[in-house]
């Protein structure tokens, strides 16, 4: 992309015409455009704030290659759709501009399209930086412009955000975290409310990120943010773009990373948004095999379509390079990978080698994935994918996908069918605890309890504990307790952590008034604690993605649901054993054999009663044997509380 932008001649048509012919394009962005190498469009596209022959006003552009008209229409000009025509370039481009001096900042508009055989459509712009509030849907002329106050932060962010530092996230849905009415789903909290109630929150809790369901605009509040319109815009439901600024700042001021979900596997049909944008399938797949997704009625992007590839990782690098964000979950990898996905035999086209993958969709991760590293180095991407496609989380020069992270959905199935069984049942189906381990260092895992586990009769995560109130509390307590010393990064949902007794509803908020009780403040309490017990013990996070940080101690007690595993991470005096006991049975002067160390201290139980638990077995002084002194093994005397988990150390 060139440096320096040369602008092509003023010149006048008519001089009572209110839009002037002028163009922020070269021809080398025109060609990076087309071959899908462009990634900062949003500097040149949308509605752009500029001075021309010392008029202030706004330059508009807008990609509409089969349309025959477009013009700017708005408020301010009683939505007439013939005074403010664009320009189309005479470069087959199919890019229409111009500009229109002294239209103020905060003016609604849309383009007024005539497109293909004939079709008159009024669309919002893709490039937006703000839109109404729904239900409305024209597009906001705006700036960008804010006084940024993270610069502490930006400076350390590689200790924040590598994959040798801890992870611990909590996902966000901003709209039901907390509302100004419960009641009342057509009211929201602002920016500015969370850039205090929920910043203060999290880092009470001791979170390390906060990542955020879409926040990108979308028009149907139950999409829960995944079928978006506005792909460089926050939503204007909590304010505007500034708002937004504010509460990344806030949060990297508290020391907590910010992650956004990014969806650009689909997009919804609405009239105003991207569907058949100026007539034709301008941004989606043509051929409905490719181009239609059966499970969210919504239509997928055309990965090889070189503008709408730059149109994408533009708006990827945007939420970096403006909003300062250290991280970007992508949703739905495994629907974009395969051709297949979710069709049956005859609903899909093998690729020019006969396989199932979208070799075009393939090539805009790996593009995506190396362009955001290169330019943000300190940052990560995370993949949400489902399958055993291999390498997800792998660079790209090793043939993997590029990503920094990938979800491990199968420890999460796994985990969870574990502890819902009875604990008399455990002892049959220890492999669901243990197989994570033997597939674990085949990417760079995150461990997901995310909001998908807590809605659609699901039941939210206390309630699939199986026993009574107290063993329920228990058993979620060991289940955080043994993600948290699990190898790799964690994220929790919003409502998890104090054990929330409904299925996440976006309509309401969360039921805050649980924590007038003591067993939903001593989970709350446990989660804390965790949070904290992650990021001061450097076993539990140097070594996550290397067999180095994790050894299986004891596996044979299948009967008694007793297990014990080491982590270590660069300094052996940072060893932790974690002993879980998965069933309602106190074990007193239990033995375990390890290895190194002489003197053990116990550091976490959940079984304190700050958490809810007996307090009645714990581990003031631990009692242990030298039994080979060639190895230096020990025998290690430790009581153990009704399902527990303790760590030692």
């Amino acid at each position: 992309m060139a440096q320096t932008k040369k602008y092509e001649d003023i010149h006048f048509v008519d001089s009572t015409r209110p839009v002037w012919n002028y163009s922020l394009f070269t021809q080398e962005d025109i060609d990076n455009f087309q071959r899908g190498t462009h990634y900062r469009l949003y500097e040149l596209f949308g509605s752009r704030e500029i001075t021309v022959l010392g008029k202030r006003g706004y330059y508009f552009a807008v990609w509409a290659p089969n349309a025959t008209w477009v013009s700017v229409t708005g408020n301010f000009n009683n939505w007439n759709t013939q005074s403010h025509p664009l320009f189309v370039r005479l470069d087959n481009s199919g890019i229409w501009e111009g500009f229109i001096p002294h239209l103020p900042k905060g003016e609604i508009y849309k383009y007024h399209i005539h497109g293909f055989r004939g079709r008159k459509m009024d669309k919002g712009d893709p490039f937006a930086n703000f839109w109404e509030r729904r239900p409305d849907t024209a597009s906001i002329t705006w700036d960008l412009g804010f006084h940024w106050n993270d610069r502490e932060w930006i400076d350390q962010r590689e200790a924040h955000n590598s994959t040798k530092a801890p992870w611990s996230v909590y996902e966000v849905h901003l709209a039901s975290w907390m509302r100004p009415d419960p009641n009342d789903e057509e009211r929201y909290n602002t920016y500015d409310f969370f850039s205090h109630r929920l910043v203060n929150y999290v880092k009470e809790m001791g979170f390390t990120h906060v990542e955020l369901m879409p926040v990108m605009e979308h028009p149907f509040d139950g999409s829960w943010g995944y079928q978006g319109t506005g792909f460089f815009a926050p939503s204007s439901r909590y304010g505007d773009p500034q708002g937004f600024m504010h509460l990344v700042d806030a949060l990297h001021q508290a020391g907590i990373g910010v992650i956004l979900d990014w969806v650009p596997s689909h997009f919804p049909y609405d009239a105003h948004g991207l569907f058949m944008f100026d007539g034709t399938h301008t941004y989606e797949y043509a051929d409905m095999r490719k181009g239609f997704h059966p499970d969210w009625n919504s239509y997928i992007f055309n990965y090889k379509r070189g503008e709408v590839k730059s149109f994408l990782i533009s708006s990827a690098r945007f939420w970096f390079d403006k909003f300062h964000i250290d991280g970007m979950r992508v949703d739905a990898v495994s629907s974009m990978l395969k051709l297949n996905y979710s069709r049956e035999e005859g609903e899909w086209e093998p690729n020019e080698f006969g396989g199932d993958g979208n070799l075009e969709a393939i090539a805009f991760i790996k593009d995506l994935n190396e362009t955001i590293y290169r330019d943000f180095p300190h940052v990560q991407t995370i993949a949400e994918e489902a399958t055993d496609w291999p390498g997800v989380s792998r660079p790209t020069f090793m043939d993997g996908l590029g990503f920094g992270m990938k979800w491990m959905m199968g420890w999460m199935h796994d985990t969870l069918g574990y502890f819902k069984l009875d604990p008399l049942e455990r002892q049959y189906h220890q492999n669901k605890f243990t197989f994570s381990m033997m597939y674990y260092y085949d990417e760079n895992f995150m461990l997901p309890l995310s909001h998908d586990e807590v809605v659609h009769g699901k039941s939210p995560m206390l309630y699939k504990m199986p026993g009574d109130d107290w063993q329920k509390f228990a058993n979620l307590r060991a289940l955080y307790g043994y993600m948290f010393t699990h190898p790799g990064g964690k994220l929790l949902f919003m409502g998890d952590e104090f054990g929330a007794n409904v299925e996440w509803n976006y309509k309401s908020e969360l039921p805050w008034h649980l924590l007038q009780y003591e067993s939903h403040t001593g989970l709350q309490s446990c989660v804390r604690d965790l949070n904290f017990l992650l990021r001061n013990e450097p076993a539990l996070y140097e070594n996550q993605f290397s067999p180095a940080g994790f050894e299986w101690v004891d596996l044979s007690h299948r009967p008694e649901c007793v297990m014990v595993y080491r982590r270590k991470g660069k300094d052996p005096a940072n060893d932790l054993l974690v002993v879980l006991n998965l069933t309602p049975v106190v074990r007193r002067d239990w033995k375990v054999y390890a290895g190194g160390k002489e003197v053990w201290k116990e550091i976490f139980n959940t079984d304190l009663p700050k958490y809810g638990g007996t307090g009645d077995v714990y581990n003031p002084q631990i009692l242990t044997t030298l039994i080979d002194k060639k190895q230096n093994h020990y025998e290690i005397n430790v009581h153990l509380p009704p399902l527990g988990m303790i760590v030692l150390k």
